[in-house]
């Protein structure tokens, strides 16, 4: 049986970008969509469904607003990865001096994920 079919908002470690070899490849790609709250890189991943990886620098804050940070993005992420676009690599990290609101964020991942494949989309052509 697939454990994934069992736990639609599940989140397990195939879809986490989690080596650095795999962060570079998508900081190597130049494609992002920024708004007030989230910065997003990505690069196509094929058919596989969308990969996150998070980067939350110590310019944010201390320990606690970091790991905060890093919370809010993945439960928003495991909440909306059945409405992300299929294919993608993306890295995600916190604008400067955004605050930390899971309804923002929420609103900032579906939109960057979108805008990023329409990017994608433009180049191949």
């Amino acid at each position: 049986m697939n454990p994934s079919a069992s736990k639609p908002f599940g989140f397990p470690k195939s879809r986490r970008l989690r080596k650095s070899v795999e962060f570079e490849r998508v900081y190597h790609g130049n494609v992002y969509a920024a708004d007030d709250t989230l910065v997003m890189q990505g690069i196509p991943a094929g058919t596989d469904p969308i990969r996150i990886g998070i980067s939350v620098s110590k310019k944010v804050g201390n320990a606690v607003v970091r790991n905060r940070w890093k919370r809010l993005i993945r439960e928003a992420f495991r909440l909306l990865q059945s409405k992300l676009p299929i294919g993608l690599d993306v890295v995600v990290r916190p604008r400067k001096g955004a605050k930390p609101s899971f309804q923002e964020i929420s609103k900032s991942i579906l939109g960057l994920a979108q805008r990023i494949q329409r990017k994608l989309k433009k180049s191949r052509k």
